[in-house]
This record gives structure tokens, sequence and C-alpha cells, in this order.
């Protein structure tokens, strides 16, 4: 079992949830059906909002540790965006009364830093499109120490039991600690936790392949290619966000992929999009390495800078992969 006693998954768990509560509570009073295509003011505030609820909880928890994440408050300082900081402010003294726009920015910008032995990565939300759509969308927060990510917590607002999609439902969180395995439990509530398992599937014909909506996320054309090669037969999956890990992790799928797309062929995953789904994967029994079968770095800032794509998989599978990604060039 988890040791909920760990400081540090203390932290992660409540930081987690309740930016996770806010983050919902933007989506549905923000994004509504006359929201125009080209309109990410609900997201840019979620955003932010987010950031500066796991900011000020970490300034609370771990004074001196550092938080790499995306978002800084420069932008926001800016006369300009006033009325974005009140609207962004506003969000925040839900969660923390009688909070004002300067602590609100100093929240989003407490520990920043671009790496260091110790450090968390924060994802404040990883999915941005799925937000905007009203459908899939984590927050995603990892403890990174010399490299390798040691907590990890992803909070799944629209996944019950870490893989069933449910607009509105308990939602899930979903806690991994390095040795202790991934676990699962209500985002609302207070129910037991649940031990991930990775599916037992070996036959690659029935593998199901996990796969973004957005199709600038990768290459379609390779991965169509990767399929015929290992033989796939299942429909695939499309999903937005790291919650694709946690159906990894829940046995609701085999394969994901994230190949370079053509139109950036020298692209590299930014860390906080991959850490915090990469521990809860291998604590379930998966297996992630980069498409030339290398461990992931996360000791080279805010890119994995050593490492091409993503091949993430059950691990039964994660040999046969790796071959069809060689014989498809990817």
């Amino acid at each position: 079992m988890i040791d909920l006693t760990q400081p540090e998954v203390q932290f992660a768990m409540q930081a987690v949830r309740k930016a996770s509560q806010l983050v919902r509570q933007v989506q549905q009073t923000m994004v509504t059906p006359a929201l125009t295509k080209d309109d990410r003011s609900p997201v840019t505030v979620a955003d932010f909002a987010s950031q500066a609820i796991v900011g000020r909880l970490l300034s609370q928890s771990f004074p001196k540790d550092l938080l790499v994440a995306e978002e800084d408050s420069a932008d926001l300082r800016k006369p300009e965006a006033a009325e974005l900081l009140s609207r962004v402010s506003d969000y925040v003294s839900q969660a923390v009364p009688g909070a004002n726009s300067n602590q609100v920015c100093q929240w989003i910008d407490f520990g920043r830093a671009d790496s260091g032995q110790r450090f968390w990565t924060l994802d404040p939300i990883d999915g941005t499109k799925g937000f905007l759509r009203g459908e899939q969308y984590v927050v995603a927060l990892a403890l990174v120490e010399n490299g390798q990510v040691q907590v990890a917590a992803l909070g799944c607002p629209n996944l019950v039991n870490a893989s069933q999609p449910l607009l509105g439902g308990a939602g899930s969180l979903i806690l991994a600690v390095r040795d202790q395995g991934a676990w699962t439990t209500p985002l609302v509530g207070d129910e037991d936790f649940q031990k991930l398992h990775t599916s037992t599937i070996q036959d690659p014909a029935q593998a199901r392949v996990l796969r973004s909506v957005e199709s600038g996320h990768t290459n379609i054309g390779q991965i169509d290619q990767f399929a015929q090669v290992l033989g796939l037969q299942a429909p695939p999956v499309s999903m937005d966000s790291q919650g694709k890990y946690a159906l990894l992790a829940a046995g609701s799928g085999e394969l994901y992929l994230r190949l370079l797309s053509p139109d950036k062929p020298n692209y590299r995953e930014k860390i906080w999009d991959q850490a915090a789904g990469s521990l809860v994967l291998q604590e379930s029994g998966g297996m992630l390495t980069d498409l030339d079968g290398k461990q992931l770095d996360f000791s080279t800032g805010r890119s994995l800078i050593n490492n091409r794509g993503i091949l993430a998989s059950n691990g039964l599978l994660h040999p046969a992969a790796l071959h069809a990604l060689r014989t498809v060039g990817a």
C-alpha cells in the first residue's frame, strides 16, 4: 500500500485535488457551446489559477523546493491583462478567501526554476483542447529527484476509476510513489485507494492504441503504418492529455505513441507533459521509453532534450512495438 503519511505524498494529493476542483469549476462556468473556436480565455484563466493554487501550497509545505511549470505571471502583470488577472484572482479567492492579485502572481511564480537536483514539475492543465471541448484534461504534478520521478499525482476530473469517461462525476485522483505502486481513488470524497495494474494482453492483434484527439501532436501516417506492421485489429481509443497514462495503468489500453510531427521533426517533449504519467505507468507494471528505447531523462531542464518522442505500453508489448517503430522508420 502507498504510504499516505509521507509529506510529499500528502502535498501532492492535496495540491492536485484542490487545483483539479478549481479547474473543473472554471470549465463548468466558462466553457459553453457559444464559445468561439479561437477563444482560449477559459483555459488561460484555469491554467493560471491552477498553478497559483499549487504554488501557494508548495510555499507552505516545502518552501525551499523548486517548481518547473508551464506558466509565469509576467504577462498577467501587464496593464492590458488587468481584466484577465482579475478573473484569475476571483477564481483563486473562491478556494483561498481573501487572496489578492499580487499574492496570486507571487504564487504562480513561487519557486520558479528550469531544473535542479530536487524539483516539482506541474502541468496546470494537460489537454487544453479537451478542456475547451468540455472533455478530458488532467492536472499533473510530479516530484523529480536526481533525474528520477519519485512521486506523481494526476487529477482527472472527467474520469472515474481512472479509466471511464464521465463528465461531472466524482473524477479520479491517481497517485504513484516509486516502489510503492500506482493507486486511484475518487477525486472528490474519501474512499479507499485501489491499486492499478496494466493489462495482460500479449497478442498485438488485441492491443488498443491510445491516440491523441489532436492530430498535430503526432505523425498520423506513421501510426497507421505502425498499426499495420504490428497487426493491430482493435479500434484505437482517442483521448486528450495524460489521462491516457491513467487508462494504460488501469488496463484499459495497451499502447500509446508520441511520434514526431512532420511539421516539428526536432520537437522535444516538455517534462511536465510526461513526468507524472511516466511514474504512474511504470508503477502499475507498464513500460515507458522514447522511440529509440531509451529511458526518459528528466535531468535536462524543461525539455527532454536527450529523448525523441514517446512509446508507452503495458510492458508485455514493448519489444514488439519498438521493432515495429524501427520498421516504419519512426
